[in-house]
Parts: structure tokens; C-alpha cells; sequence
């Protein structure tokens, strides 16, 4: 065997920065060294034993030659002849390799899914041929040799697999003589040889290997280790020994009801047989039972009498219990009734009191308004007047300012130039006033532009808001029809989406007896109407209770809160009522409201449960509510002088709530949940979003016009401002050149007189004009003062108002709760009014069969009398005394008529009494078979126990051992509880707290960390032979070497056991030794898939 040297897996080292780095790499060099030569001392120590190695004659079982006919993809291959103990099967793929391991699995007894080659035998029929032969030699020598007088030295398997998948055995003798063909027969050999191919450690595939070696899982690892160490086989006969066990004690069952059986005959017999004493003894026996039934009767009477009276007794003392009870909520009820109306008075004096304040809040509202107009109108006076004496002022100071320029200025110079200029100045004051003009213009046309802009802003506002009401409004109306569409299969998807599953939960809880009593709910599901026109006003009228729950008791309502938080995890939930659940509909024949035209709630309603009617009428009253379609009619009736009596409040058909003293709207425009035809109200709903769609587009089209009239209006006044500051800058160019040409030129001589003329009048128009200007201001300061009075004044009345109204709302929650008391209270009233009067019916029939009783009971005494005059004391109940009375007729006319087959009944009685005493044997025996199984069963799970710990002890120790080969470290912890196999292994010598999971290393040391499990598992069972294929094909040099050396030490340590391994490897490089051969297979050919037979080297 040539030396090789294992190569580090970075061969070039990383540079180092510092010289303490560079020292310890070359320590590490150093270390690499001596561990070379320790491995080349290892390779000519192997080298050594394999060239000392003598013959070797290995045990039985192991595989001396195989031969393959049509098999797979192979027209012939073998037969191979393998050495006793190391063998390599070396070949290229496709050279047959693992059809000749597939071949040893199938001829053995494996199953095809063993192979991972095929779902089937019929797979393994080369194509076009009609069936497949194996043949495998196995050796049949030793101590362990089967039947070696029958088959000799060796046993021939011969196997034969049909194209239809069909498998046939022939087992002949080392002479070729058929000895057997079942499979029994096999069997027996493999277990004689502890031949087992189905498990990996015998044969290990590559399939196998990738599923339970090179898994990640480590409870794969721990499925592999149980099923080598055949821990997984006693698993399973323990639990085949439980099954027995249990089958065993169906039967001892079984056989007890039959003893029974057999026993009651026995008994049958025998007491035939005893009845054939006398007949005088039975009659003087049956009439003594018959005395002492006669009295038995009367003393059971008795007794069945005082606990009667003794309950009459408590009945009556309880019945002041009851009348206080009644008493007691009576005078709540007159006490609720008082406070009720009182605060109704004081509602209906604020009611009219805020009557009365609203029309002069009216017409202090409108002076405010009138007030506010004079005093804008006075406002645009005053400041039209400051405008003009602004305008007078100023064209003073420009025309006495011209008078004192041209006083001045008078020159005597005229002349062409002098007039050039005055026509420029004249054309200069034309042209401004023009331009001041249309200054003007513009500033009003801005003025106009920011109005409309303002106005096209709120309209635009106002329709935005319009649209995303009616966008809402959509919106919910699309919920609503999605609930009613899903309606239309399940009418209790209109009370919510969750109310089926919470129904389903109440049905299944149950049925596992987790209620009482079976809630109801929810009640609007249980409820239907006579009239569907009524459906609104009875859906305003019951409100909440349409979605709500009733329970008999506390214990069910805790159980359903329950199921509710599971169902309902978001969102409101369903209001849960409890009242004791009662068989028929309360009697409200004296407090319900009889009209001759118009129903009441109940009788509107059909409802066949009496809980739910119960419920209804106990919170709503529905017993005492009118329904009446027309608006005006039930104002009639209800707020007549003679309303109805008995009735509390009326419904209209449109849900307006009327009582005796006032009324209520609703906003609620159409029944949601008590309409009974759904399509009409899917039809309404559709054609009412069709007209909110259309509606909304409409609101899109002014939105969008109301958009382009507010950029038209912001564009326009943007050009607007634009011309305006153009107009005013050339306006202001023309005064300074008109300001120049004034101080250029000299003035020609003119008449001063009609300027000065001018100036007066300016100054008398400045006068005037400064009079009315303070008039205006003063009857301007006047207007607002009386305006801010008006507001003052409505503003103080309309907080007074506001204040009415606010008290308003607390009397009016103050008398929603007086309601509810009132409710509340009554309700109980009538509770124990009801308890009352089912007390007092309670003692009536208390009374009645009491009075039953003792009338029976003195007759039974005066029958007694007749029959016994002495009375008897009798302790046996009247129903054993009258069971043993029949009995005995029965025994005593039977006997009369069998009286004269004596041996009959005698041969009966014995027959029957052996069939008992050999079933009552057969029992014990089984008993007893039991408890010994017991024992059994207790025995082999601890050796069961002791011998996994035994195997998993070992197998740690051999692996540790393996690793250490070549220097590593590692743990191998087993959690038998949760079936798991952790491998934790460390490179090299390192600290035993760096141990690495293996999947954190490379392919090759993690296959040769798989191979020392593999030695760990062979050091612990025990085969013939040990199959690996391409145990090698993950694995460098370095480990492929030493992995092989590791392979070669145990089988020259084992030299009775077989080795084959399969390798694409060419194995040169294997040491001289005649305990090693290796079969070469030739390449196949691809032209006809066949591959031959390969040369046979020994080395």
C-alpha cells in the first residue's frame, strides 16, 4: 500500500499582520507534520496485518457466489464469487453494481420498496423479457449450519420473478437438489443465518443512507439506530403481547357474560330441583306472604302519607311568605307609578315652557336680522360719503393749488410752443381720466370676480358635503344587501354574520350536556308576523331584543358568554336575558289590552315557543302595546279622553311611539330584519342605490362644474388684476409727465375768475357734503347700537331656551330610567303574583292528595283486617314480597304440572351444574394467563429498557473510539423519550465545549463522522455479512483513507463476518492481502444495456 498524506483543507494560510499570528501558524504547521507521520505509521501498520492476514473460514450465512439473469437492465451478469471476508464491487455507473445488491435484497426475502429501486418485482423483469432469475449461494458451515445433513455446505436460493410480478423460491442442496420452494422455508434459513436484509445495518443503500445517516432530523438518526439494534422489532413484539393481552380480556368479558348465562340456568335447575319438596310447605309459605303483604300495603301507605303532610304543612306556613313578597312589590310598583308621573308633569311643563320661548326667540331672531340690514346699508352710506368729501378735499387742494400756480406764474411769453404744450397737457388730462375710469371699471369687475369665486367656493363645499353623505349612505345600503343576499339561504345572517356558528356551537355544546336547558335566541329568528305591513312598527317596538338570548339559569348564561367570546372575537355581542324557562305562555288575559279594531304586539305575532313569548312579555310588555297603522288614528285613540285600557304606549305602521301624553319619531324608514319577503327588499334596496348612484354622478357633474367656475373665476381675476396694475402704472407715467409739462411751462394770461368761481362751489359742496357725512355717522352709531341690543336680547333668549332644553334631556333620561324601574318592578310583581298563585294551586293539590291518600289508606287497613286481624310487623317492601308471591305461584303451578318427571329434573340440575364449574375453570384459567402476561409484559419492558440503555452505552463508547482515530472528538446523546439522536463532533483535538452539530461540517467529515456511527452500530449487532454501496461517494482523499483504513481494521478484526462494499473507486491503492478481493465490472454497453461479467482479482 502506497503512503498518502492527508491534506489540510486550506492549503495556503492566510496572511498574517502581527508575528504572534505567524508563530502560532507555524505551531499549527508543526502539528500537521507529526500527524502525517502518525498516519503513514498507521498505513504500514494496516499494511503489516493485512500481509499476516492466513485463510480465513468465515461462518454460515455468509454470500459465497451470485448470478443475475434478465434482471434490471442486465442480460447476464455473474455468477460472482465473493471472498469470506473483505469484498469491493468496483465498477463505473450503469456496470450493475446496485442491481447486484437490489438481487441480494428481492432473493432474500426483501420487499421491492426495500430497494428503492422499483414499486414492484415486476419492475425489476428486464424490458422485453419475460421473467427475471437470481441465484445467490449462501455457505452452510459450522456450528450454525442449517440442517447441514439435508442442504450440506452450502444453500441455493434460487429466485424467479414473472413479467405479472409474480415470485417463486427454489432452495436446493449444495448437490443443486430442490430441497424446498415455499418461503417458509427461507425464512427459517434467514433467521437460523440472522440473515436481515431489510435491516441497514446489514445492507446499507445508498437511498438508505441519504434517508437515515445523511438526514438532518435527528429522529431519523434515532429510527436508524432502533432499527439496527432491532430495539424497533421488541417495540413492536411488546406491543403485539399488549394486543394479546387486550384480546384475552374481550374474551375473559365475554366468557363472564356467559357464566352468568350458564349460572342462571344452574340456578334454574337447582331450584327445580329444590321444588320438588312438598306442596304444603309452599302454600303455608304463601299464604304467610301474603298476610304480611297485606300489611305491608298499609304500612307503605303510611309512609308514603307523612312526608305528604309534613309538606302540606310547610306549604302553608309559606304561603305568608309569598303574600309579603306580593305586598312588598306592590308598593314598589305604586311608588314607581308616582315617581314616574311626577317627572312626566315636569316634562310636559318644560315641553310647554320651550313652546312658548320659541316663537319670541322667532321674532327676536328676525329683528336681529332686520336691525343687522339697517345697519349695513348705513355702513355703505357713511362710507360714500367719506368717499365724496375725500374726492371734494382733494379736488380743492388741486384747484387752489393750480390758482396760486397761475397767480404766479402769469408770464407774457405765447407762442407756438406754449401752446404745443397746453394741448399735450390737455390731451395728457383726457387720457388719465380715461384711464381713472376704467381703473375703476376694473375694480369693481374684481370685485364681482371675488364674490363668484366665494359663491362658486361654497357651492362647491356644500356639494362635496352633500356627495359624501350620499356616499355613505351608499355604502351602508351595499352592507345591508350583501347581508340580505346572504340571507336568502339562511334568514340568521340578517341578525350578523356570526349567528350561525354561535347557534352550531349552542347545538353542539348541547348535545355534550354542557346545558340545562337549550338557550333561545335570538328571539327576531323566532318570531314571525301576521300582518308583514306591521313589520317596522313591531321591529321599532322590540329594538334590542330582536338580536338577544334567554337562559333558564346562571350556570347555562355563564356557558353561553362563553361560546359568545369565542364567536363574537370583535364587535357587540348579543344581550343575554335570564328567566327560569316555563312550559306555557303567561296568562295576561287580566292586564292585556283587548281593542275591537286594532291588536296588540302579542296577538300581531306568531310564536310557537312559549320561553320566547314568556320573554317578550316580561321585558317589553308586547301584551300591552297597540299596533295602529294610521299616524293620526293612533294620536286619536291614545291621546283621546278615554284611551284604551291596559294599554301603556301605540305603535304607528311608520314606528312613531305614541303614549297617553306625548309622542316619538323614528328615523328608521323600513323593517331590517322582520320583513318576510326578502327578494322585494333586495329589489327596493337595489333600485334605491341605483337612484343614489345616479344622484351621485349628478353630484360629480355640479362638482366638476363647480371646479371649472372657480378656475374660470380665479383666471379671470388674475387678468383683471393684471390689467389693473398695467392701467395704473401708465396712469401713473402720465401724472409725472403731466407733473413736468406743469412745472415747465408758464402758464398764458387768462381769466383767474371761473377758477376761483369753481374753488367756491367746491368749497360750499365740502360743507354740505361734511354735514351729511355726520348725520349719516351718527344715525350709523345709532343703527348699531340697536343692533347689538337685538342680538344681545336673543342671544340671552336663546341660552334660556338651550337651558329648557337641557334640563329637558335629564328629565327625559331621568324618565327613560323611571321606565325601566317601573318595568322592573312590575315585572317582579307579577313574578311573585304568578309564584303565589302556583303556591296556592300547589296546596290544593297537596290537599287533595293528601285526602286521596287516607282514604286509601283506610281501606287498605279494612282489607288487611279481613285477611289478618292481627296486624304483622312487616321490614320487606310490598314490591320484593309480591316479586317472591308470583315466584312462588309460578313454582308451585309448575310443579304441580311436572311433578311426575323427577329424573328428569335431576339429570337437568347436574348437566347444568358441570357446564357452570368447567366455564367458572376456564375463567380462572384465563385469569391467570393474564396476570402472568402481566408479569411477562413488565419483565420485557425492563429488559427491553435496560437493554437500550446497554446498546446506547456501547454505541456512544465505539463511536467515541472511532473518532478518536483520527483525532477527533465527539458526543452522541440518545433522548429516548422524544426519540431523538443529536451528533455533536469536533475537527481535530479542541475543547469538548466546541462540539459542532454535524451539518455544520463539510461533506467530508461529515461522511466520515456518518461512517464511525456506521462502525459504532456493526461493533454492537451481529450479521453474517455487512453490505455498503458507495459508502465513500461524499468523502475527500483524506477521509475516503481514512474512512477505508478505519473499513479494513474491523474486518481484520472480525475475520468471521463478510464485508462487500460497493465503490465507483478503483481502489488501486488497497494493500496486498488474501482476505481482500475485489470484483471489477466492466463498463456497460450502451448500445444494448448489458452489461458483463467483470474480472475476478485477488490481491
Amino acid at each position: 500500500m502506497s503512503k498518502r498524506k492527508s491534506s489540510s483543507v486550506n492549503d495556503k494560510p492566510h496572511k498574517r499582520a502581527r508575528p504572534e499570528e505567524e508563530e502560532e501558524e507555524e505551531d499549527e504547521e508543526k502539528a500537521r507534520d507529526a500527524d502525517e507521520n502518525h498516519n503513514d505509521e498507521e498505513d504500514e501498520l494496516l499494511s503489516t496485518q493485512m500481509l499476516n492476514a492466513g485463510d480465513v473460514v468465515s461462518d454460515a450465512g455468509i454470500v459465497e457466489s451470485i448470478t443475475l439473469k434478465n434482471f434490471m437492465c442486465h442480460s447476464n451478469l455473474g455468477p460472482f464469487a465473493f471472498g469470506s471476508n473483505v469484498n469491493f464491487v468496483v465498477g463505473n455507473n450503469g456496470s450493475g453494481k446496485s442491481a447486484i445488491l437490489t438481487a441480494l435484497i428481492v432473493a432474500l426475502g426483501g420487499n421491492a420498496q426495500a430497494t428503492n429501486r422499483g414499486l414492484s418485482l415486476k419492475g425489476f423483469v428486464k424490458q422485453g423479457e419475460n421473467s427475471a432469475d437470481v441465484s445467490i449461494t449462501l455457505r452452510n458451515k459450522g456450528r450454525d449450519a442449517y440442517r447441514p445433513e439435508v442442504y450440506g455446505s452450502a444453500i441455493i436460493v434460487d429466485l424467479k420473478i414473472t413479467r405479472e410480478g409474480l415470485r417463486t423460491y427454489k432452495l436446493k442442496s449444495k448437490t443443486g437438489h430442490i430441497i424446498s420452494n415455499k418461503k417458509e422455508e427461507l425464512v427459517c434459513i434467514l433467521d437460523n443465518f440472522n440473515i436481515q436484509v431489510n435491516n441497514p445495518v446489514s445492507v446499507l443503500t445508498q437511498e438508505m443512507s441519504k434517508y437515515f445517516l445523511h438526514s438532518k432530523g435527528e429522529g431519523d438518526k434515532y429510527k436508524f439506530f432502533m432499527k439496527a439494534t432491532q430495539l424497533e422489532q421488541m417495540r413492536e413484539d411488546y406491543v403485539y403481547i399488549k394486543t394479546t393481552k387486550h384480546v384475552t380480556e374481550d374474551k375473559v368479558h365475554q366468557h363472564k357474560e356467559c357464566l352468568k348465562d350458564l349460572q342462571r340456568k344452574y340456578q334454574e335447575k337447582e331450584e327445580r330441583y329444590k321444588n320438588l319438596a312438598s306442596l304444603d310447605e309452599m302454600q303455608t309459605k304463601l299464604e304467610e306472604l301474603q298476610k304480611q303483604m297485606a300489611w305491608a300495603l298499609v304500612a307503605e301507605l303510611e309512609k308514603e302519607s307523612e312526608p305528604l303532610k309534613e309538606k302540606l304543612q310547610t306549604s302553608r306556613r309559606d304561603t305568608e311568605k309569598y303574600d309579603h313578597k306580593v305586598d312588598e312589590w306592590k308598593k314598589k310598583v305604586t311608588e314607581a307609578e308616582g315617581q314616574h308621573r311626577q317627572i312626566q308633569e315636569r316634562l310636559e311643563g318644560i315641553t310647554q315652557q320651550v313652546q312658548v320661548l320659541q316663537p319670541q326667540s322667532d321674532k327676536l331672531k328676525a329683528e336681529v336680522q332686520k336691525q343687522n340690514s339697517l345697519l349695513k346699508s348705513s355702513e355703505v352710506t357713511v362710507h360714500r360719503c367719506r368717499a365724496n368729501l375725500r374726492d371734494l378735499e382733494k379736488d380743492k387742494s388741486q384747484l387752489s393749488s393750480r390758482l396760486n400756480d397761475l397767480k404766479l406764474m402769469i408770464s407774457q411769453t405765447t407762442g407756438a410752443e406754449s401752446q404745443a404744450r397746453l394741448e399735450r397737457m390737455e390731451a395728457i388730462q383726457a387720457e388719465l381720466e380715461h384711464l381713472n375710469h376704467h381703473i375703476s371699471t376694473l375694480s369693481q369687475q374684481i370685485e364681482q370676480y371675488q364674490n363668484a369665486c366665494s359663491h362658486a367656493k361654497e357651492e362647491q363645499g356644500r356639494v362635496r358635503r352633500d356627495h359624501e353623505g350620499l356616499q355613505r349612505s351608499l355604502d351602508a345600503n351595499k352592507r345591508n344587501l350583501q347581508t340580505l343576499q346572504s340571507s336568502r339561504s339562511n334568514r340568521l345572517r340578517r341578525f350578523g354574520e356570526h349567528m350561525p356558528a354561535l347557534l352550531s356551537a349552542i347545538d353542539d355544546a348541547y348535545k355534550r350536556g354542557k346545558f340545562k336547558q337549550k338557550p333561545r335566541g335570538p328571539l327576531g329568528h323566532l318570531i314571525s308576523l301576521k300582518n308583514p305591513d306591521l313589520a317596522l312598527a313591531v321591529e321599532v317596538c322590540i329594538k334590542g331584543q330582536l338580536h338577544a338570548f334567554t337562559c333558564d339559569n346562571h350556570e347555562d348564561e355563564k356557558v353561553l358568554q362563553g361560546l359568545m367570546a369565542r364567536v363574537f372575537t370583535t364587535g357587540r355581542r348579543p344581550v343575554i336575558i335570564t328567566s327560569s324557562f316555563l312550559p306555557q305562555v303567561h296568562d295576561t288575559r287580566k292586564r292585556a289590552v283587548n281593542h275591537p279594531n286594532y291588536p296588540s304586539v302579542l296577538q300581531a305575532l306568531e310564536i310557537e315557543d312559549p320561553v320566547v313569548a314568556n320573554c317578550l312579555i316580561d321585558q317589553k310588555g308586547i301584551e300591552s302595546i297597540l299596533l295602529i297603522e294610521d299616524r293620526t288614528e293612533a294620536r286619536r285613540v291614545m291621546q283621546g279622553r278615554n284611551p284604551p285600557q291596559n294599554c301603556t304606549q301605540a305603535f304607528s305602521k311608520d314606528g312613531d311611539q305614541i303614549f297617553t301624553n306625548r309622542s316619538y319619531t323614528t328615523d328608521q324608514t323600513r323593517a331590517n330584519y322582520l320583513s318576510g319577503d326578502v327578494e322585494e327588499e333586495i329589489r327596493h334596496l337595489q333600485r334605491e342605490m341605483e337612484n343614489q348612484k345616479g344622484l351621485a354622478n349628478r353630484f360629480q357633474q355640479e362638482m366638476k362644474k363647480s371646479d371649472n367656475d372657480v378656475k374660470q373665476n380665479e383666471e379671470l381675476l388674475a387678468k383683471t388684476h393684471m390689467e389693473q396694475r398695467k392701467a395704473r402704472a401708465k396712469a401713473q407715467k402720465l401724472q409725472l409727465e403731466l407733473t413736468d409739462l406743469k412745472n415747465v411751462e408758464e402758464p398764458q394770461s387768462e381769466d383767474l375768475k371761473p377758477l376761483e368761481e369753481e374753488l367756491e362751489e367746491i368749497i360750499s359742496k365740502i360743507a354740505q357734503k361734511r354735514a351729511d357725512f355726520e348725520n349719516e355717522r351718527a344715525k350709523m352709531s345709532e343703527l348699531k347700537a340697536s343692533y347689538e341690543e337685538a342680538e344681545q336680547n336673543y342671544k340671552q333668549h336663546k341660552e334660556n331656551i338651550n337651558t329648557v332644553a337641557e334640563e329637558a334631556d335629564s328629565i327625559k333620561e331621568e324618565l327613560n330610567k323611571t321606565d325601566q324601574d317601573l318595568m322592573r318592578c312590575k315585572h317582579h310583581k307579577k313574578h311573585y303574583d304568578d309564584k303565589r298563585s302556583a303556591h296556592l294551586r300547589n296546596i290544593e293539590t297537596l290537599e287533595a292528595t293528601v285526602e286521596s291518600k287516607e282514604q286509601e289508606l283506610q281501606a287498605s287497613i279494612t282489607k288487611a283486617t279481613e285477611i289478618c286481624p292481627e296486624r304483622l310487623e312487616v321490614r320487606r317492601t310490598p314490591k320484593s314480597l309480591d316479586s317472591e308471591i308470583s315466584r312462588l305461584k309460578v313454582k308451585i303451578t309448575t310443579q304441580q304440572e311436572q311433578q311426575g318427571d323427577r329424573e328428569e329434573i335431576v339429570r337437568q340440575y347436574k348437566e347444568a351444574l358441570e357446564n357452570y364449574n368447567n366455564m367458572a375453570q376456564q375463567m380462572k384459567y384465563l385469569s391467570s394467563f393474564i396476570k402472568s402476561l402481566d408479569n411477562v409484559m413488565k419483565q420485557r419492558l425492563q429488559a427491553y429498557t435496560e437493554l437500550r440503555r446497554f446498546l446506547s452505552a456501547r454505541c456512544k463508547y465505539y463511536f467515541d473510539s472511532t473518532l478518536a482515530q483520527r483525532g477527533y472528538t465527539g458526543s452522541m446523546t440518545f433522548d429516548h423519550k422524544n426519540e431523538t439522536l443529536s451528533i455533536s463532533v469536533q475537527p481535530g483535538q479542541g475543547n469538548t465545549a466546541d462540539l459542532s452539530d454535524m451539518r455544520t461540517l463539510s461533506g467530508g467529515e461529515r461522511s466520515f463522522s456518518t461512517v464511525c456511527f456506521v462502525l459504532s452500530l456493526w461493533a454492537i449487532t451481529e450479521a453474517p455479512f455487512r453490505c455498503l454501496d458507495e459508502f465513500d461517494v461524499f468523502m475527500d482523499m483524506v477521509n475516503r483513507r481514512i474512512s477505508m483504513d478505519m473499513l479494513l481494521k474491523v474486518a481484520a478484526g472480525q475475520r468471521y463476518r463478510q464485508f462487500i462494499f460497493l465503490t465507483p473507486q478503483s481502489m488501486g491503492s488497497l494493500p496486498v492481502s488474501r482476505i481482500i478481493r475485489i470484483l471489477r465490472l466492466k463498463d456497460p454497453d450502451r448500445g444494448n444495456n448489458n452489461a458483463q461479467k467483470g474480472d475476478e482479482e485477488r490481491q
